[in-house]
């Protein structure tokens, strides 16, 4: 070939073509919707109906990158007058994205420092078999999340944990029954904190401004906790039964010693800084404490140099910034929806169209956790699908009968299941190429996944119609 030959163009990938024009028959069609079929709608309810449509396209049919396309929302928002400007900066400065940031500080002191791999090999050291080192992983992965923000953040973090234990157990069939359990146990523990997703900060102020009930960290995790204890170890017994026989389960694993070292200086002062914060985001309410001052307090704590070896500028350069502007646009999403009428004009309409007012308020509550856990079929992000469910879901069935937070809470925690496909979850990509060959194929995920899909609508409702009410909520 001649060196000035042109340079070859990429096709699109097979179907593509047939995906933009479904989505442009899809948008249009929303948009004759919008417009006709909302009486009532100003346009800057209109205009925040068709970017959120917009945005929920690119994302679910069309597959685009999350950040860029929340961001182009955030601005196109702007240019459309459905929100003024001062509200995208201010949506950047928020207390949620504040919180966020002071939480991920800290996480990147914790991973610099080695102290969360020590704390898990001895979590599991002295496990007699493989299904008891599943179970004892799957503890220590959960409690992961009430110091490490976003699903994705904390299986950077364990990520070092289970290359060390994948050279120990060897065998092709431990090594994928492995590489399933840690994203799993990841995105069903995360429920349990209110630092555990993105999701979860959209709930809490979604749930503040409609109803004025305040879910502080350690309420999210009276509450958070059973669903998310009962969801991850079932998914373990169900990845032990799946993928491995009696034998093998049985099996005692060959993992590596435990160092017996004692804590270096900065490692004692991490965990007292990590304990600490904690301990004040759980002390919070009693001690007129807000979550976000504690964290940006334990991020400046943790990188002290002095105390932790780690300075800020450090800790700072491993902080998913793209996650805190991926909240702040889709943040601003949800309040345009609320701010202008829209919600409230979608929740009209589905009252309308659909026999919500004759529906009990307990099957109103399954169809919601059956929506939540399915819609990450159609849409990949989980702060995007809680964005979507919010108003569309939760607002339109509360006006029918069923408790607005109840319902809030069924939603954000049913967007947690996202087991069916790699591209549905960061930490599922994260594992399944962390070896040198694939740990896991799309067939491996499906088969777990139908399993645990009803099993999770099973498990919500159980939650919704008695656990829940048990502890306080409607």
């Amino acid at each position: 070939m001649s060196a000035l030959a042109a340079p070859t163009v990429p096709l699109p990938p097979a179907g593509a073509h047939r995906r933009w024009l479904l989505a442009a028959a899809l948008g249009l069609a929303a948009a004759a919707a919008t417009v006709f079929g909302l009486p009532g709608a100003g346009w800057p309810a209109q205009a925040a109906l068709l970017v959120f449509v917009a945005a929920l396209l690119g994302w679910s049919l069309l597959r685009l990158d999350d950040l860029p396309l929340a961001l182009l929302a955030g601005l196109a928002l702007v240019a459309a007058g459905a929100v003024p400007a001062s509200a995208l900066y201010a949506s950047l400065g928020s207390e949620l994205v504040w919180l966020m940031l002071g939480a991920s500080v800290l996480a990147a002191v914790l991973q610099a420092s080695g102290l969360a791999e020590r704390c898990a090999l001895r979590a599991v050291a002295g496990a007699g078999s493989v299904a008891a080192l599943f179970h004892r992983l799957n503890l220590a992965i959960g409690a992961t999340a009430f110091l490490v923000p976003s699903t994705s953040a904390r299986a950077a973090l364990l990520l070092p944990v289970f290359l060390v234990l994948a050279r120990a157990l060897g065998t092709p069939r431990l090594v994928r029954a492995l590489a399933l359990l840690f994203p799993t146990s990841i995105l069903l523990s995360a429920g349990a904190s209110l630092l555990g997703a993105g999701a979860h900060l959209v709930a809490v102020e979604f749930i503040a401004r409609e109803t004025g009930q305040t879910i502080g960290f350690l309420r999210w995790a009276v509450l958070g906790l059973p669903l998310a204890l009962l969801a991850s170890s079932a998914a373990t017994a169900a990845i032990l039964r799946l993928f491995l026989d009696r034998g093998e389960r049985r099996q005692a694993p060959g993992l590596p010693r435990a160092s017996s070292a004692p804590l270096t200086p900065p490692q004692r002062g991490v965990a007292a800084v990590a304990l600490a914060t904690l301990a004040l985001w759980c002390a919070g309410p009693w001690l007129g404490l807000q979550a976000t001052p504690v964290a940006l307090a334990g991020a400046l704590a943790a990188t002290w140099p002095a105390l932790t070896g780690v300075r800020l500028a450090q800790a700072l350069q491993r902080v998913e910034w793209g996650l805190l502007l991926f909240l702040a646009a889709t943040t601003l999403m949800g309040r345009a929806l609320l701010d202008t009428g829209a919600a409230t004009l979608l929740a009209q309409a589905a009252l309308r169209a659909l026999p919500l007012a004759t529906t009990p308020a307990w099957a109103l509550l399954l169809v919601a956790a059956a929506t939540a856990v399915l819609l990450h079929l159609a849409v990949p992000s989980r702060t995007a699908r809680a964005v979507l469910l919010l108003p569309s879901v939760a607002l339109p069935f509360a006006a029918a009968g069923a408790d607005l937070a109840l319902l809030a809470f069924v939603c954000v925690q049913g967007t947690g299941f996202c087991q069916s496909f790699v591209v549905s979850a960061k930490p599922l990509a994260v594992y399944a190429r962390a070896g040198e060959q694939p740990a896991f194929t799309p067939a491996d995920l499906l088969r777990l996944a139908a399993v645990l899909g009803p099993a999770m609508v099973a498990w919500l409702a159980l939650c919704a119609l008695w656990i829940w009410p048990a502890l306080g909520m409607e």
